[in-house]
């Protein structure tokens, strides 16, 4: 898990941080013409939040309401209390942390503050949402800082991410490989995870950052691992179990968890209901 940050500031001067613009506009043209494709948003890092060890960020899912408490999204293995054991679920657990809120340039906004841990696991996926004391009103009003929207599709294979890491106040760029069905590690077991391309080498402290699609400005998904040494199935080493069984090791490449199922468990006021209809994540 890229929680570890032994050598990770070594790894993080090899390579500076890259930002997806938006395109210029085309030039008016003379006849009907196809419409040029959508210019992707620039991603930067307002929104993001960063822990005592790892990166996180303030989410809303598409029902969230301004008035309801605001949530923040990072990895279960980056709670305060430890990694949740295979199999635990944690709901509803009170919780003090305090996180740095970041503005656009990576700078800091202000602090926000946890009330509970609203939902974390590491079981099918690795997940911790955190119910802050602050609305999203009260945050925009205080901090001029938007939420950042969670997306309620799955991501597509192929398309542009970037990794926006508040640890390190560094974002990633790269593409979505391809899907795992099954991604172990230790043992820990997730579902239909995002595999990267080899661009985004994600390290120690980028755990629990927001995967975001520019051409949305949506988070599909949040940066927890990597095989870092080429072991197999091992910490700090997942690898790929397919339908029939087969394992696969990529050494150097770097995992997500999905997010849009995340939107089918939050209901009125930004509470977590595990038995809505849709609603996949494990049950305590």
């Amino acid at each position: 898990m890229n929680r570890s940050l032994v050598g990770a500031l070594s790894a993080l001067l090899l390579g500076g941080a890259t930002l997806v613009g938006a395109g210029a506009a085309p030039a008016a043209a003379a006849s009907p013409v196809k419409a040029p494709a959508k210019a992707p948003k620039a991603v930067n890092f307002a929104g993001t939040v960063a822990l005592s060890n790892c990166s996180g960020s303030v989410v809303r899912t598409p029902g969230s309401a301004d008035t309801d408490p605001a949530l923040v999204l990072s990895n279960g293995h980056c709670l305060e209390s430890g990694f949740p054991g295979a199999g635990e679920v944690i709901v509803d657990k009170p919780s003090t942390r305090s996180f740095t809120l970041l503005t656009a340039s990576g700078g800091s906004a202000g602090t926000v503050r946890a009330s509970k841990v609203a939902y974390a696991t590491m079981t099918d996926t690795d997940i911790s949402l955190y119910q802050l004391t602050s609305t999203y009103a009260q945050i925009q009003s205080a901090y001029g800082i938007k939420a950042l929207p969670l997306s309620d599709s799955h991501p597509t294979q192929g398309s542009a991410i970037n990794v926006v890491s508040g640890y390190w106040k560094k974002i990633y760029s790269c593409n979505i490989d391809g899907f795992a069905y099954r991604l172990k590690e230790g043992n820990w077991t997730w579902k239909d995870s995002v595999r990267y391309t080899s661009a985004c080498n994600t390290i120690g402290g980028t755990s629990g950052s927001p995967v975001v699609d520019p051409a949305s400005g949506k988070v599909v998904a949040v940066n927890n691992t990597g095989n870092e040494d080429g072991g197999r199935c091992t910490l700090n080493n997942p690898c790929e179990v397919d339908e029939n069984g087969a394992v696969t090791v990529r050494q150097g490449i770097n995992y997500a968890q999905e997010t849009y199922g995340i939107t089918k468990c939050v209901t009125t006021g930004n509470k977590i209901d595990l038995n809505l209809a849709g609603c996949a994540l494990p049950k305590p």
